[in-house]
């Protein structure tokens, strides 16, 4: 399993793979290059072919299921900056590595690569996206390509550059968006894109709305055609054209609406405060009297989502129920400019303190022990939901670590008309547009897309027709992420 996280390996069914290469493959004799070849699935359908792969374990089973294709074991990025070779399509499921183990060389290699087809890809992008870029410049004029793509494509940042470098090189642009599971061992939602006519310009992106994955000779026909324009007024993000049409005009009109209006318009959204070692700096209330820690030195923390309350307000009552329960919710809070009492010194330099100052994140501040950017919101809200987002009013003077986001109204506004706002179901849905699924049913919501959270502006007025399609906006989308409450 280490082995296939490593290097993002998720193989492909067979029927996936096989329509994938009809889709690409016009002429019996066309070239195609798989820029991941793994074990071979997309050879296999094509003997014209050639793979890519630097496992060598995989690069041998390639060879054995496919001998009449030629399969070079090889990054596949250096192997793209040496090569004359061109192809008539490019065929794959890309590796998928997040940026955090997608590094060194080889992603310098790769961002340069794909900087060739106009697509200047962020340092934190996933390995996805650069192998697609990059496999696209080694196409002939009019060639085509056809990916397995995870679904961040309709959402993430750096998908952002890969596809408006798309619209650039290709006359057709087409995404699959395939609500049931690609890989059903996988927590990860699978779509497809498809690029034709390499060396073209496209106006527009295609969109195919699919509950299921269906094996087909053609791609299949495009629900929506979204224009360029209206893609980047939506910052580049896909997944508001999941709704239903009438739904999806609905939200627009409300979005233009002087009824409604956005979060950040009214607060400021970010993340709570980073120790960098959570568990020297968190204590339990059994810890802080044992070690002689004075109270004035401790502020009470919400250290994840799940201490928040299913009400919309953490009263001290919540805060008394921490402490009785001996939760680690005191937060060794000093200032770097005040003398330190005797106790708060021999818990520094104790063996756990030695060890808190070595982490990264105390390393390089100073002095280690203070920690920064710690604030008291107006609100919480949580980053990760099930069912949905909870803001809670913050009731009680704690502060939050970076588990959950902390929300502070502008120029000292009431709380109540948020609060008021937040239940309605214009704010449900605006949640699922804006933020994006995580995996598990989960909904992930990033300070960036809670600033752009709708809400709407009091009188709230319950016309029985709009609730009617915002809730089923709200259950279409949840159905996206497979939140099934």
């Amino acid at each position: 399993m280490a082995h296939t996280k490593r290097y993002g390996q998720y193989f492909t069914p067979q029927d996936v793979a096989q329509t994938l290469v009809r889709w690409a493959v016009r002429r019996r004799k066309d070239r195609i290059l798989d820029p991941s070849c793994g074990d071979g699935e997309f050879l296999v359908c094509h003997p014209y072919s050639v793979g890519i792969e630097i496992d060598s374990k995989h690069a041998a089973t390639a060879r054995e299921r496919a001998p009449a294709s030629l399969v070079h074991e090889s990054d596949f990025f250096a192997w793209a900056e040496q090569t004359h070779e061109r192809f008539d399509a490019v065929v794959g499921n890309p590796p998928f590595i997040r940026y955090q183990g997608f590094a060194g060389d080889m992603r310098m290699r790769a961002l340069k690569l794909a900087k060739q087809i106009g697509a200047d890809l962020p340092q934190l992008s996933s390995s996805w996206a650069p192998f697609i870029a990059g496999a696209a410049t080694l196409l002939r004029q009019g060639g085509r390509l056809s990916f397995v793509v995870p679904a961040e494509i309709g959402h993430a940042n750096y998908a952002i550059p890969l596809i408006r470098a798309l619209a650039k090189s290709f006359a057709r642009v087409h995404i699959a968006a395939i609500r049931e599971k690609v890989f059903r061992n996988l927590s990860e939602d699978a779509w497809i894109l498809f690029a034709d006519g390499f060396g073209g310009t496209a106006q527009y992106i295609e969109l195919s709305i699919l509950d299921r994955f269906e094996a087909s000779a053609d791609p299949p026909q495009p629900l929506r055609r979204v224009s360029l324009e209206a893609w980047e007024r939506s910052r580049g993000r896909l997944r508001r054209w999941l709704l239903p049409e009438d739904v999806l005009t609905l939200y627009e009109a409300l979005e233009e609406s002087d009824q409604t209006y956005r979060l950040g318009s009214i607060a400021d959204v970010g993340i709570g405060y980073v120790t960098g070692a959570n568990d020297f700096f968190h204590l339990r209330p059994s810890v802080t009297r044992a070690l002689g820690i004075p109270p004035e030195l401790l502020k009470v923390t919400v250290r994840k989502g799940e201490l928040l309350p299913p009400a919309s307000n953490l009263t001290r009552q919540h805060v008394r129920n921490w402490i009785e329960n001996d939760e680690a919710v005191f937060l060794l809070h000093l200032e770097a400019k005040k003398s330190l009492p005797k106790s708060v010194c021999a818990y520094l330099t104790s063996a756990a303190g030695r060890a808190a100052q070595q982490a990264y994140k105390c390393r390089i501040r100073d002095p280690w022990y203070v920690v920064p950017n710690v604030t008291v919101p107006d609100a919480f809200l949580t980053s990760m939901s099930g069912e949905s987002a909870q803001l809670v009013r913050n009731g009680t003077g704690c502060v939050a670590t970076n588990s959950v986001h902390v929300v502070s109204l502008r120029n000292k506004r009431s709380y109540l008309p948020l609060q008021q706002a937040w239940g309605k179901t214009l704010t449900r849905l605006s949640c699922e547009v804006e933020g994006h699924p995580l995996g598990g049913g989960m909904l992930k919501i990033e300070p960036r897309e809670a600033q752009r959270i709708l809400l709407p502006k009091p009188p709230l007025g319950n016309d029985s027709l709009v609730e009617g399609l915002l809730n089923e906006g709200v259950m279409t989308m949840r159905q996206w992420r497979h939140c099934s409450k």
